[in-house]
């Protein structure tokens, strides 16, 4: 599989392991929502102690400019499906190598943000979301190491 137009092959398990991991991503993400809008305390985690699923997407802090955590998680899991298919691993344009990076890292990023605000302000962690925030970090990993075992220096687009 070429990757961002300068002839380069993706490593085969790159490209798996990068689709696998974006769907497991889609579909926690989408169970997240879908419990966010019908019943947040209808999750199937724990609601006592450190481990508190309800307690934690029903905080202040599932929102952010208005949009629910879950959904902002839903529309990026979205596009890294997209991303990490086979056909968008063959791409020739640059820029969707360039995007496959920067929404992988600006998810890497975000789980660092959302560990912070778990353990310090809220004091409790959702398994579903560290199902969802594993994932973003295996994607970063995933797409950080392909580009580099194909000893490449992609551009960021044109």
């Amino acid at each position: 599989m070429t990757t961002a137009g300068a002839g380069r092959r993706a490593p085969l398990w790159a490209c798996t392991s990068s689709l696998a991991l974006s769907l497991v991503a889609l579909g926690v993400a989408s169970y997240l929502t879908f419990t966010h809008y019908a019943d947040p305390a209808a999750l199937a985690c724990p609601d006592t102690g450190v481990v508190n699923c309800t307690l934690v997407t029903t905080s202040s802090w599932s929102v952010m400019l208005g949009v629910p955590v879950a959904v902002l998680g839903l529309v990026w899991a979205l596009a890294m499906a997209a991303l990490t298919t086979p056909w968008a691993w063959r791409a020739e344009p640059p820029w969707v190598a360039g995007t496959r990076f920067v929404l992988a890292g600006a998810g890497a990023a975000m789980v660092v943000y959302l560990i912070y605000v778990e353990l310090f302000r809220i004091g409790a962690v959702c398994l579903w979301c560290t199902a969802v925030h594993l994932t973003a970090i295996g994607l970063f990993g995933v797409v950080l190491a392909s580009r580099a075992g194909a000893g490449s220096r992609m551009p960021m687009g044109r």
